[in-house]
């Protein structure tokens, strides 16, 4: 069992796969300006340090109510010093953290709402 599937055992419970890295359940990429970035109309760099993708592993795992729940959370508990959810599973934020620890903030969250879930 993975470092991952023990800290996360609700989530990883609805996942048929095995998965040892956070980038297969969420990616997050450096926003930065970009010209021909689709994004860059909705994620100003100036106010989203950070894109995050969920995974259609986490989204499935947590199905439709457990998703908007999770983007609902992240914004209400003010994790991030800005957040904006511009799809279910796509999120623009502004944080000191790394990506890593955003991501872990993020699965933090998800595991909770699966908990709820079960």
């Amino acid at each position: 069992m993975s470092e991952l599937q023990n800290k996360y055992p609700t989530l990883f419970s609805k996942i048929d796969e095995d998965i040892d890295e956070l980038r297969y359940l969420v990616v997050i990429d450096e926003n930065y300006e970009d010209i021909d970035d689709e994004e860059a109309d909705v994620f100003d760099p100036n106010d989203y340090n950070y894109l995050v993708y969920i995974t259609p592993r986490v989204s499935t795992a947590l199905g439709e109510d457990g998703l908007k729940e999770l983007y609902t959370e992240l914004e209400n508990r003010e994790v991030f010093e800005t957040f904006l959810a511009s799809e279910e599973d796509l999120y623009g934020l502004k944080s000191d953290l790394s990506e890593e620890e955003i991501a872990y903030k993020i699965l933090d969250i998800a595991e909770e709402i699966a908990k709820k879930e079960s």
